[in-house]
């Protein structure tokens, strides 16, 4: 009788402890559920608030603004949209140079936008006369035209200073780029720019759309880059860019075209949700392209800026700043008036020192 009652507790104290494992592992199971959906949530807003919303313009800095305004407006039948002159050090944080007084003039063609800035004080120095295609400061825009033969006679007729020998037809053998033509050539101070055609079924959809416009729209910017995965991971990884394609692009057609004797590239073509990609070119061979000074000031020639839209610029900065990148302004700066069309931003370069600013609108 005493064994049975002995066994009966036993039974008991099992069951008991059974139900409380049992209630314990429900209770943290409950708990995981909500941590994982808190972190799913918590690294959905960070990508939110880090991710780049649009690409907005494309700039770069100029020596006589009306002079260049004159070359984009007439020669590639740019608008000017904006022309304002601004000082102050809110300016000045934000450029990381003391003493400026800019002016600032917008342009669009298309549905995109560059932005020419001329210093008037302080005045930088001119782009390098003997840069190649294949130093790490090299950028462009790619300036879709509707046929290329008559905007390369175009061009001719104002005497535009050539870099590609001719246009260049890309090869059939490469699936990516076959029968896309293209043509580089350089503005009044220098800064490398490029016509481009698409044939059917190759490029954004809308530069198939019947027009009797020559020259369309920016396509594209284009940057030399030293290393493809580093710069993926500052543009794709922290800003949040979608890699939209690749290509190998090298003989003859490729040489011509960058004015580079054995150019062998590694292409990668990113997107955002809106304005022209980003397009990287990694210089495979030959390898000898120079990186960029390390004295470079925005008020250089050799300076671009081009400007993306995100929804926190607090966020992205702190995510850039733990991730060790280089910040040309010391910090967010609030524009007053949103006299450059945005309410706070700042500039940060990349891997290579191409310069980004990041803004909030």
């Amino acid at each position: 009788m005493r064994l049975n009652k002995k066994i009966a507790r036993v039974i008991l104290s099992v069951s008991i402890f059974v139900a409380v494992i049992f209630l314990h592992n429900q209770v943290y199971s409950q708990a995981l559920h909500r941590d994982d959906n808190r972190l799913t949530t918590i690294a959905q807003t960070q990508t939110t608030q880090t991710s780049v919303k649009a690409v907005e313009s494309v700039g770069m800095t100029v020596s006589d603004i009306d002079k260049s305004v004159e070359f984009y407006s007439q020669v590639l039948s740019f608008n000017k949209v904006s022309d304002i002159e601004v000082l102050g050090t809110e300016y000045e944080k934000l450029q990381g140079l003391f003493g400026v007084r800019m002016r600032v003039v917008r342009m669009q063609l298309g549905n995109e936008f560059i932005e020419l800035t001329e210093y008037l004080t302080p005045k930088g120095r001119p782009i390098p006369i003997d840069s190649r295609s294949n130093d790490r400061w090299f950028q462009h825009i790619a300036i879709v035209v509707s046929d290329m033969d008559k905007a390369y006679q175009h061009l001719r007729k104002y005497k535009i200073q050539h870099t590609s020998t001719a246009p260049q037809r890309l090869p059939d053998w490469n699936i990516a780029a076959a029968g896309i033509r293209a043509f580089y050539f350089k503005d009044p101070d220098g800064h490398n720019l490029e016509i481009i055609y698409f044939p059917p079924g190759k490029g954004d959809p809308k530069w198939q759309h019947s027009t009797n416009q020559l020259f369309q729209g920016i396509d594209h910017t284009a940057i030399v880059v030293s290393n493809t995965a580093a710069s993926l991971k500052f543009y794709r990884d922290l800003l949040g860019l979608k890699l939209a394609g690749e290509s190998m692009n090298y003989g003859s057609e490729q040489e011509y075209l960058n004015h580079v004797k054995g150019a062998r590239l590694h292409i990668s073509g990113l997107r955002s949700a809106a304005g022209p990609g980003i397009e990287f070119l990694e210089y495979l061979a030959p390898r000898d392209g120079r990186t960029l000074p390390a004295d470079t000031k925005p008020n250089d020639l050799i300076h671009w800026e081009t400007t993306l839209i995100v929804s926190d610029t607090q966020a992205i900065a702190s995510l850039l700043r733990m991730n060790q990148s280089t910040f040309v302004s010391p910090s967010i700066v609030t524009i007053p008036q949103q006299t450059l069309g945005f309410k706070k931003g700042f500039l940060v370069r990349d891997p290579d020192g191409h310069v980004m600013r990041l803004v909030e609108q």
